[in-house]
């Protein structure tokens, strides 16, 4: 409530927000002290009556300057600026003439009708977010000619029609990300004199106008990311003399004209990237002698000029993320003395730039630019599981050649085995060494170690030793499968058949891991994609050759040998299981029946330890999904070694052969041999009761030891 000077009260016809003005600019000199003139009469009114909803001049002076007007509750009111946001407003409120800041942010206004903004002539700045805005009226605008910022951004606006902005000639900021627009016209943004900022971002151009900055000569920062441009021409930048910054990452465009940034002579920064470029002319960047900052990153780029960053002598930036070089040398980045920061695809690449202060990545997730093994955990792992895999495979080769065995036919693929296994003992051994041989200095050395005969070698070494071990378990897996699902046929293998079955795994084997040293410009450097030498080749940007290759060995020979293991273990289970069940003294037989499972879950388990990471990154690479560096290294260290390791245990080392074998010679130091297990049958020391215990007891022998046993007749 007011009170006038003759102190009757007076209540105020509207919500208002009443502002104190300075004296200098509301107390005329005529007016005594607390008192306001009524604009150009002559009448003197008590400041109270300055915005109280009355209009006490008569004229209306008193209520000129300051914001009056019945608005929704949920609104703001601070001095001359107005907050609606959130309060469901349909249609834009009514305010006084001198409001200057409007934010009517996520309300449901859908149009913006002729002149709706034309009595607030010294608004400033207009927030339009999140309303859903499908049309704007060409004379929407009209008369904000002090308007200096609008935001239009999230909504539904699909264009704009041109002289949409011609009245708006002191606007700096136009933000209209977000909107479904598909094409701007040189005419969208007539009258845009001052434009500084325009952004428009998310919206769905698919081409920009023949000279953008036709009407907006003082443009100086322009976004356009993430929008469907496919291309753009030497005119599209003709007249952005003011232009600083151009963000144009995250479209569609394939190739770029030379002479497309002659004319920004004052460009500052550049991002192009996530595009579609697959070729940069050579003297694209030759005229931007400010530019501070350059991005290229994700771009599917085939070749990168020598010469290419020649000119860019004050460039800070550069980012070159996910962007194969094959011909990158040190004399590409050399002119550009003031770069300090550099991001390119691989860590080893950071070799070339010595000059530059910080280069990333500064590691692959295998080495770093000090060490081929970057973690210390790899570092000491490699040797412990180099040793384990060597001595337990050459306890084995020695203990199976000194002691004389049931079937010396299946001893020696045994040995085979192990021989395979070995040899990836030797591939982490070498790494370990080379490791130490590079620690501290090995960027210096990456590329050319990655490219050396020796990393070729154990690349080699390393396939052969997998591939191999892959089909020697496949092929006792079969064998020992043929005995337990059908132990009174005459499928079986003799001793040539063996030899000539081991021998030609050998020169599979062989033949997978030396076909990339066939056709090197069709494979690339297959063994040389990160320091362990491994060939798992994930990245969507390697060569294509290299991809498929080893996508063929590890989706199709491994991923096809381990279900053959899997298929038929069970297989041989349930063969076990159901002998088990056709006999008398079934409860005699469950311990035996449970240390099977127990043994078959044991090999198919350390098989799907090796196999399934690798798998598993295989198939999220097709599906095109990014892939840490760091799994590689845990992969070759950790998953892959894991057979070669276990494989002396599960096949030798815990077998009933060798237990039998361990307690003779235990016995032997102690006292003379208390009974004999006699050799010329299994069946002559155990006495069954019927056919099928006969079957089951040697099934389970079979199952639980390594003999491959001829028919044995009932």
């Amino acid at each position: 409530m007011v009170v006038n000077l003759s102190g009757t009260p007076r209540s105020p016809a509207v919500f208002k927000c009443n502002f104190a003005l300075a004296d200098s600019s509301m107390v005329a000199p005529l007016c005594p002290k607390g008192y306001f003139p009524c604009g150009n009469l002559t009448k003197c009114l008590p400041r109270a009556f300055h915005c109280d909803g009355v209009d006490d001049c008569g004229n209306g002076a008193d209520e000129d300057n300051c914001v009056l007007s019945q608005y929704p509750q949920h609104c703001y009111c601070r001095e001359n600026e107005l907050e609606c946001v959130k309060a469901d407003l349909k249609a834009v409120p009514k305010v006084s003439s001198n409001v200057t800041l409007l934010s009517l942010k996520k309300n449901k206004i859908h149009r913006l009708p002729v002149k709706v903004f034309s009595r607030y002539t010294e608004l400033r700045k207009i927030y339009l977010q999140h309303n859903c805005i499908t049309h704007i009226s060409r004379r929407a605008f009209l008369g904000l000619h002090n308007l200096q910022i609008l935001y239009l951004s999230h909504n539904c606006i699909t264009s704009l029609r041109p002289g949409i902005f011609k009245d708006l000639h002191q606007l700096a900021w136009l933000i209209l990300d977000d909107n479904p627009i598909t094409r701007i016209s040189q005419k969208s943004f007539m009258g845009l004199n001052s434009l500084f900022f325009l952004s428009m971002v998310g919206n769905r151009l698919e081409a920009l106008p023949e000279t953008l900055c036709a009407q907006m000569p003082q443009l100086n920062w322009v976004d356009l990311a993430n929008n469907g441009i496919k291309y753009i021409t030497n005119s599209t930048f003709l007249t952005c003399d003011s232009l600083t910054v151009l963000f144009l990452p995250r479209n569609q465009i394939g190739f770029v004209p030379e002479k497309t940034f002659s004319s920004l002579k004052n460009l500052g920064e550049l991002d192009l990237s996530s595009n579609m470029i697959t070729k940069l002319p050579v003297h694209l960047f030759s005229d931007l002698h400010l530019l501070q900052k350059l991005n290229l990153s994700s771009n599917p780029l085939l070749y990168v000029h020598k010469n290419q960053f020649g000119s860019l002598k004050q460039l800070q930036s550069l980012d070159l993320e996910r962007i194969e070089i094959p011909n990158i040398s040190t004399g590409m980045f050399q002119p550009m003395k003031n770069l300090s920061h550099i991001y390119l695809k691989t860590f080893r690449y950071c070799s070339y730039v010595p000059h530059v202060r910080i280069c990333m990545p500064s590691t692959d997730g295998i080495s770093s630019s000090e060490d081929l093994l970057a973690n210390g955990i790899l570092r000491v792992s490699v040797w412990v599981i180099a040793f384990i895999t060597c001595v337990g495979n050459f306890l084995v080769i020695a203990v199976r050649s000194l002691i004389k065995a049931e079937n010396t036919t299946h001893a020696m693929s045994i040995k085979i085995l192990c021989c395979a296994d070995c040899l990836m003992g030797v591939y982490l051994f070498s790494v370990g060494v080379f490791d130490i041989k590079y620690r501290g200095q090995y960027q210096k050395y990456a590329l050319l170690w990655m490219e050396s005969v020796p990393c070729r070698l154990l690349g080699f070494l390393a396939t052969l030793s997998t591939e191999v071990s892959v089909l020697l378990l496949t092929f006792l897996t079969l064998e020992k499968f043929l005995v337990i699902v059908f132990p009174f046929s005459n499928l079986r293998l003799g001793k040539r058949q063996t030899a000539v079955a081991l021998a030609s795994i050998w020169v599979v084997g062989f033949l997978i891991a030396a076909v990339p040293f066939t056709r090197e410009d069709y494979f690339g450097n297959f063994y040389g994609k990160n320091g362990v030498c491994f060939p798992l080749h994930y990245d969507q940007a390697e060569d294509f050759g290299s991809r498929g290759y080893s996508l063929g060995i590890f989706l199709g020979v491994n991923l096809l040998a381990f279900l053959v293991i899997v298929i038929s273990y069970v297989t041989m289970f349930c063969s076990i299981h159901k002998t088990a069940l056709q006999t008398a003294e079934v409860r005699s037989h469950i311990g035996k029946e449970v240390a099977v499972a127990n043994r078959f879950f044991f090999i198919v388990f350390s098989d799907a330890i090796c196999w399934i990471p690798v798998f598993v990154v295989k198939i999220l690479s097709l599906l095109q999904v990014e892939i840490p560096g760091t799994i590689t290294s845990w992969i070759v260290v950790f998953f892959l070694p894991v057979n070669s390791a276990l494989n002396p245990i599960l096949y030798t080392l815990t077998t009933s052969f060798f237990k039998d074998k361990l307690k003779q010679l235990l016995h032997k130091h102690r006292r003379k041999p208390i009974f004999k297990v006699k050799k010329k049958s299994l069946s002559a020391s155990i006495v069954w009761t019927d056919e099928s215990s006969l079957k089951l007891g040697v099934l389970s022998k079979i199952a639980l030891g390594d003999s491959i046993m001829k028919p044995v007749s009932p």
